[in-house]
């Protein structure tokens, strides 16, 4: 299995200096690159990787400076942009900023890397045109090195190693299943009433709710950002190969607003944030338990019918009761089960 190793890097002000400069001219393929495709796009013709590889190599004679940074990370470089251009599309595809991307490169080739503990707390990476790069031992290894990508962080460079650790992923997990419901109050509710949450303290100091308008929108993108939706969803993701969990995303319409007792759906059933009583029925309980146990049985709903998977689909959204159409859906995210 496949799976990754972060250390942090202890360059030296040459070293670090060089990392700055081969980020520099991996954002300038990038970007050149990115340009060249939308050219010929416009002309209706297409330009590919294989073809921009050997353009990159004849682009070395004029310009000198790309010769400086090691030719697999700019191939590697052109080969990102390929996957991302297949993935999203050639318009959709970003630039890379100066001021907003985070210098980045990847060595491709595990022949030309060589890895070793040297101490207690330190080890060493020799990389292409880097030499020796002491790094912080934080762990071991674990398995058989694929590639290497270096990255800055704020002021702080780190090296990951990609890894195969010969493990493989179970067929399934013994365990009962689990609704997991985000939201910008607890990150993370489960169906088991399990709460687990990371603050949003803003840059005063206090916790904030903006009332209204582009404030407010503002406020719930940092309150998103905070508590780590995407980050919990990469953590659960990577956990489930090891234990054979199947993880499935399900729709966020209604999961607020349907009581988990009796299936009745009015937003009136929802009295605040953590108060949910059904006006159908009168079940009580906390409303992000019980949004997390209406995610739970979505789940098992979409792994029956098997048409979702761990991809998000809204072929077979619940409908919205005639009689309280007028009722809007909560915005709440993506819950994950």
């Amino acid at each position: 299995m496949l799976t990754g190793r972060r250390y942090r890097l202890d360059l030296t002000p040459v070293q670090a200096a060089f990392a700055e400069q081969v980020g520099g001219i991996c954002r300038s393929v990038w970007n050149t690159a990115l340009e060249q495709r939308r050219e010929y796009r416009r002309r209706g013709a297409f330009i590919g990787h294989a073809t921009q590889c050997a353009q990159l190599a004849e682009a070395k004679r004029d310009f000198p400076w790309l010769a400086d940074a090691p030719s697999q990370v700019l191939q590697q470089t052109l080969k990102d942009l390929e996957q991302a251009v297949k993935a999203h599309g050639t318009w959709k595809v970003r630039w890379r900023s100066v001021r907003r991307w985070k210098p980045s490169f990847r060595f491709p080739d595990a022949k030309q890397i060589v890895m070793e503990r040297i101490s207690r707390r330190w080890g060493r990476v020799k990389l292409p045109k880097f030499g020796w790069v002491r790094l912080r031992w934080s762990r071991p290894l674990g398995g058989t090195l694929r590639s290497a990508t270096v990255s800055r962080d704020g002021r702080h460079w780190f090296v990951s190693f990609l890894v195969e650790d010969g493990q493989a992923t179970p067929e399934a997990h013994p365990g009962p299943a689990v609704g997991v419901d985000r939201g910008v109050v607890v990150a993370a509710t489960t169906s088991d009433g399990d709460f687990h949450d990371r603050p949003f303290i803003t840059s005063k100091g206090t916790v904030e709710q903006p009332a209204s308008g582009g404030a407010q929108k503002s406020g719930l993108n940092r309150a998103i950002l905070d508590k780590g939706w995407y980050g919990l969803e990469l953590a659960v993701t990577s956990a489930s190969r090891y234990t054979g969990t199947k993880i499935i995303k399900v729709p966020a319409a209604y999961t607020s607003q349907t009581c988990s007792a009796c299936k009745a759906v009015d937003a009136a059933s929802r009295e605040s944030q953590a108060r949910f009583a059904c006006t159908s029925c009168g079940h009580r309980e906390h409303a992000d338990v019980n949004a997390a146990k209406n995610i739970k049985a979505a789940g098992h709903a979409v792994s029956g019918r098997g048409d979702l998977g761990a991809t998000r689909s809204v072929k077979r959204q619940p409908p919205r009761p005639r009689a309280r159409q007028h009722a809007a859906p909560a915005a709440r995210g993506i819950p994950v089960l």
